[in-house]
């Protein structure tokens, strides 16, 4: 049942990156220069109140050194790459196992 949910939950986020990438697509070719909606950018636009309090959290209760190399070169990705990969690792995590070969079982 975790495994169907994996997979399901994989499957829309990485149909959410898709559409990320055909917005920044269309976007680039309507204005001929090349867009890229960045990961801050978009929860910025969602609510930036959560990304102040995200923020405020991990500073006070991780290292400093987490925050300002580590999440800010995450939140500075395309939108799309960041979606796709998280929605590729949880697919992968949700497949069925391989059956073994042979008396390893």
């Amino acid at each position: 049942m975790i495994r169907g949910l994996l997979r399901l939950i994989g499957v829309i986020v990485l149909a959410a990156g898709f559409i990320l990438l055909m917005y920044d697509g269309a976007k680039s070719i309507a204005d001929s220069r090349v867009y890229i909606y960045k990961l801050g950018q978009l929860w910025t636009d969602i609510h930036v109140a959560s990304l102040q309090s995200a923020q405020a959290r991990v500073q006070e209760t991780l290292p400093s050194v987490i925050w300002d190399p580590v999440i800010t070169t995450i939140l500075d990705q395309p939108s799309w790459l960041i979606f796709g990969i998280v929605g590729i690792v949880l697919i992968l995590l949700g497949r069925k196992r391989k059956p073994l070969i042979g008396y390893a079982r």
